[in-house]
């Protein structure tokens, strides 16, 4: 139960992490002053490819790893991209512009 507390816990972080920072990857500050939503979006994913790579890592320790095909990947990235909802909803509906 807590290694489904801590893999959900770091799927929220990763997926809000793109739209907490204007820097890219937080260590280079873009060209012009805002990052492109493009930029957000390759984070968002290289997000997604972390955690799942941790939570299989956790699943091997603890069971047989098992296979998975296209749909459970389909739904886990969907699930990804609801818990980026509230980091999407705070960069560009309640900040002000220029902030």
């Amino acid at each position: 139960m807590q290694n489904l507390l801590l893999i959900g816990t770091l799927a929220a972080l990763a997926a809000n992490l793109p739209f907490l920072s204007e820097k890219i990857f937080w260590v280079r500050q873009p060209q012009d002053e805002q990052k492109a939503f493009a930029w957000r979006l390759l984070e968002m994913a290289v997000g997604f490819v972390l955690v799942g790579l941790v939570a299989r890592l956790v699943e091997g320790q603890q069971a047989i790893v098992h296979t998975q095909n296209w749909q459970f990947y389909a739904v886990v990235l969907a699930l990804f991209v609801v818990l980026a909802w509230p980091g999407f909803v705070w960069r560009y509906f309640w900040r002000r512009p220029g902030l």
